[in-house]
């Protein structure tokens, strides 16, 4: 792949909340997971496992534990016939357990997001869990903590990137209903040898 491809993989990611009914090859979970997994790691303890759920009557009991969008809830929540198809459970296995896991937790989730984007399948990275519903329905030990949840399912949307005002972070949707996500401009990110404000 060359650079400018790994690029545009990161310029076009956006979270998606309208999902195609349409099923994920398990095949190429595994192969996003297994990214996941070789993403950087705190003293390289790697704490962090995987429950990949798609069976339709859990992803359907999972779907009511999640809050979406909360910038334009309840407009930003996945309509009727467009949740997602499927879930990733993001797990700390606490008896490997370090205070660093947010990091590890941080760096695989973005390697798993950006996998499953280059298969043109979309994400939204959720830490808005009702945890005790979620451990109880697929049976989560408490050897384990519930860091997110991923949905997942091929984009029934197309979110735009639009640069911010100042430190307006508030994204919204326009008369057609797409989604506009501010990002903050370069110029007030980036830093060349000094910091000057």
């Amino acid at each position: 792949m060359r650079p400018e491809e790994i690029l545009k993989l990161i310029e076009t990611r956006r979270s998606i909340r309208q999902f195609k009914q349409k099923s994920i090859d398990r095949e190429i979970v595994e192969k996003c997971v297994s990214a996941a997994r070789l993403a950087p790691s705190a003293r390289n303890l790697q704490p962090l496992e995987f429950a990949y759920i798609d069976d339709k009557k859990l992803v359907k009991k999972i779907f009511p534990m999640l809050k979406w969008a909360g910038y334009i809830n309840p407009e930003g929540n996945p309509e009727k016939g467009r949740e997602p198809v499927s879930y990733l459970a993001v797990l700390v296995n606490k008896e490997i357990y370090d205070k660093n896991f947010p990091y590890d937790a941080g760096a695989a989730i973005e390697n798993f997001i950006l996998s499953l984007w280059a298969y043109e399948i979309g994400t939204c990275w959720l830490l808005s869990v009702d945890r005790t519903k979620l451990r109880k329905l697929i049976d989560i030990s408490d050897k384990y903590k519930i860091d997110s949840v991923i949905a997942i399912g091929y984009p029934d949307e197309k979110p735009v990137t639009v640069d911010a005002e100042q430190n307006d972070i508030k994204y919204w949707k326009d008369e057609k209903n797409r989604l506009h996500v501010p990002k903050r401009k370069m110029k007030r990110v980036f830093h060349l040898n000094t910091i000057e404000e």
